[in-house]
């Protein structure tokens, strides 16, 4: 039970494991001297030939054996806590590294709740493992080793190597245990990395729950998870006070056997009584450091279920070595013949071709569910394309740099993500350099510039994702950051969605000002949004069921021609309604 990945991964730890180990063979040698002391006294005293001088020099250096073995255990402690520190921070940044090398794509390798709960929990577990399991794995054999060698010289390697025989039966009590044990500490950190996924989705859809009454279900599915949860952590409770059961009892039952025979030997004149005592008072700490390492049994088992789960992360593999700088002109985006599927079953983009020239305002419309989004989210390189194939200027996106792709491309969608702080640091975000006059100039160009004049100006304060702001609010917010940017590609998907209609249309007139200069991809449920485009693209069920100009769809796309006389229907309905 010793992952040499981990030390291989952590060489640092070495020289503090080593240094645990041997501050806690100084404190054996330090108390086998106190009770050597303490034997020879003892002896001494029952013939009657201790002396005051000697009683006084005994105790003396039982005195200072004793700030000897506290120094001892307050330094074995220390380097526990060096051992392990250097782990946390290790395979913290081994799992940080792991991600920026994935990029995007790390979703499609684990959840955000998984990779929490790895570089949290997991690590701590680690912890434990380094600081208290492997110290105490090399210590448990080198102290009975060290032990039969003082036996012996203390007159009897009969009885020696009758306790040393004996301690093996704790090791062979673990490995029984450990067969059981692997696969039901797996099932617990399953069951443990679903439970916080489940909770974690439930706590930022809980608006939504709201919405819909569905919370009551919800909290009915996360208690039977829990339920779920406790009785496998009680499995692993019971295994563990059934292995320290066993273990007790051979330990114990080891030293018992220990003074059995150190008392026979005495009896048959074999021993000394000052051997004897000494071999009373010292045959406990023949087991003791083996029951120890049984004790951290469970600390390793953990460790180990842990790092299993992080290495098989660590060993995910990883995009080829992006080197593509993005192209500064002829920015044609061409997607051929695009096959896409999240999970590997059912196919979200099945054979999607389409062509979006540089400076132009293209759209890409369909219901919900058509794979609209999905468009926007390979062209922005968040998912890695399996089969098809997918350019810019005629080169893979997948081969284009992140930071030049990100700093090229821009993506505003309908939960625009703001962070806690003023609207200053929130528009800088966009670009670092800019003045406070641009700064002004982009609110004013999506018009909430009197708003925030109105508050604290750029040192308005926004509370998490900008939740004191209306939706209207929040995405011309998202605009005016989005105009700092200055991205060659500007994505725009369901931008207007969810806002009111003066909100609405400034956005759109923004929007299509915007296409004059940059190229601009519009997603959008609604078509009214597009008439205008340059080009527009139909998505139906995954497939592009066709594209042109808006009067040329009516003519040849029955699928949007549909879309198109719904909608109407329905705001004419809707005009109607309001009249």
């Amino acid at each position: 039970m010793f992952d040499k990945r981990l030390m291989a991964m952590c060489p640092e730890s070495k020289k503090y494991i080593v240094g645990n180990i041997i501050c806690q063979w100084t404190e054996l040698m330090v108390n086998a001297l106190m009770i050597f002391i303490i034997a020879n006294a003892v002896g001494k005293l029952y013939r009657n030939e201790m002396t005051l001088n000697e009683m006084i020099i005994s105790l003396l250096i039982l005195a200072g054996a004793l700030v000897v073995r506290f120094f001892m255990t307050k330094k074995t402690t220390e380097m526990s806590y060096l051992a392990s520190k250097t782990v946390k921070r290790v395979m913290r940044e081994q799992i940080y590294k792991k991600i920026l090398r994935l990029g995007n794509t790390y979703r499609e390798h684990a959840t955000t709740a998984e990779l929490v709960q790895e570089s949290v929990e997991g690590v701590e577990q680690l912890e434990s493992y380094f600081g208290q399991y492997v110290p105490q794995f090399f210590y448990a054999f080198i102290a009975p080793v060290t032990l039969f060698i003082l036996f012996g010289l203390a007159g009897s390697f009969k009885v020696a190597g009758v306790l040393l025989i004996c301690v093996p039966l704790i090791p062979g009590a673990i490995m029984m245990v450990q067969k059981i044990a692997k696969k039901l500490l797996s099932k617990y950190w399953d069951q443990y990395a679903k439970l916080g996924s489940t909770f974690l989705e439930n706590l930022q859809g809980m608006t939504t729950l709201k919405t819909y009454k569905a919370d009551a279900y919800k909290n009915e599915q996360m208690n039977a998870e829990s339920e779920n949860f406790r009785r496998i952590t009680m499995k692993v409770l019971t295994m563990q006070l059934n292995s320290i059961i066993i273990m007790d009892f051979f330990a114990y039952g080891g030293a018992a056997l220990g003074i059995v025979l150190a008392g026979k030997a005495f009896i048959d004149g074999d021993l000394t009584l000052q051997s004897t005592v000494f071999m009373i008072l010292l045959s406990a700490d023949f087991f003791l450091p083996m029951r120890k390492l049984g004790s951290y049994f469970h600390v390793a088992m953990n460790g180990m279920a842990a790092s299993d789960r992080i290495f098989k992360f660590l060993s995910e593999e990883e995009p080829k070595e992006k080197t593509s700088m993005f192209p500064e002109r002829g920015l044609d985006i061409s997607l051929s013949d695009i096959c896409f599927s999240y999970d590997g079953e059912m196919q979200v983009l099945d054979g999607v071709s389409i062509d979006i020239r540089e400076h132009t305002f293209t759209g890409i419309v369909g219901e919900s569910g058509s794979g609209k989004s999905t468009i926007a989210s390979l062209i922005m390189g968040r998912n890695s394309i399996k089969q098809g194939k997918l350019t810019i200027a005629g080169i893979n996106v997948s081969d284009i740099n992140e930071d030049s792709l990100f700093k090229n491309i821009n993506y505003v969608g309908i939960g625009s993500t703001f962070f806690k702080g003023t609207v200053r640091e929130n528009l800088l975000l966009a670009a670092p350099k800019a003045s406070e006059e641009e700064l002004w100039n982009a609110l004013a160009e999506c018009n909430i510039d009197g708003f925030f004049k109105d508050e604290n100006g750029l040192d308005t304060l926004l509370t998490e994702n900008a939740g004191n702001l209306s939706g209207g609010q929040k995405q011309r917010l998202a605009l005016a950051r989005a105009i700092l940017h200055d991205a060659k590609i500007y994505i725009f998907d369901e931008a207007t969605s969810n806002i009111d209609i003066e909100s609405e249309e400034l956005i759109l007139s923004k929007i299509k000002k915007l296409a004059e200069t940059k190229t601009v991809i519009m997603i959008t449920h609604r078509l009214m949004n597009v008439v205008d485009a340059d080009r527009i693209n139909c998505m139906e069920n995954g497939r592009v069921s066709g594209n042109g100009t808006h009067a040329e769809l009516l003519e040849t796309d029955g699928i949007y021609r549909n879309l198109w006389n719904t909608q109407k229907e329905l705001e004419e309905y809707g005009k109607g309604g309001a009249t």
